[in-house]
């Protein structure tokens, strides 16, 4: 009897924690507004505003909706740099500043690369995306985010 209390016991300590992915399922959501000269585009992003959350990111992610991306928010403005290890898909990396606008944009990125992007200066945000969606929609740097909570 006691060998299988032990036994059941191990089990559980073994037993595997949720997959990284399944923390992003329990992140917020909001409905983000990319405005270019001609025209306006609505992402729906997953907020990421904590350190873990933003530790984590898109990693593990085995697909992305081409309307769909990660935001994230930063508590005040700040050089940044992201990676991409342990994520398999190719990302746009948009870097935007405390007023809503496109400071940088990088496209395609490498999946799975350790190699690190830089802002390139102080951002309050950082929106990722499929990879080819701002150079398809034709969203450029100097074009702004909108959002009622994060850029009105």
């Amino acid at each position: 009897m006691m060998q299988r209390l032990i036994f059941i016991c191990a089990l559980l300590l073994v037993s595997p924690l949720p997959a990284p992915a399944a923390m992003a399922a329990n992140l917020p959501r909001e409905v983000l507004l990319v405005e270019t000269a001609s025209s306006q585009y609505r992402f729906d992003v997953e907020i990421a505003d904590d350190a873990a959350e933003r530790a984590e990111g898109l990693m593990y992610r085995q697909t992305l909706a081409d309307n769909a991306g990660m935001l994230f928010l930063y508590p005040q403005p700040q050089p940044v740099q992201f990676w991409m290890k342990n994520t398999v898909l190719s990302l746009d990396i948009v870097f935007v500043r405390a007023d809503g606008t496109i400071a940088r944009i990088v496209a395609s990125t490498t999946p799975m690369s350790e190699d690190l992007i830089p802002s390139g200066e102080p951002v309050r945000a950082v929106l990722e995306v499929k990879a080819g969606i701002m150079r398809e929609l034709g969203i450029n740097v100097g074009d702004r985010l909108r959002n009622a909570t994060y850029f009105p």
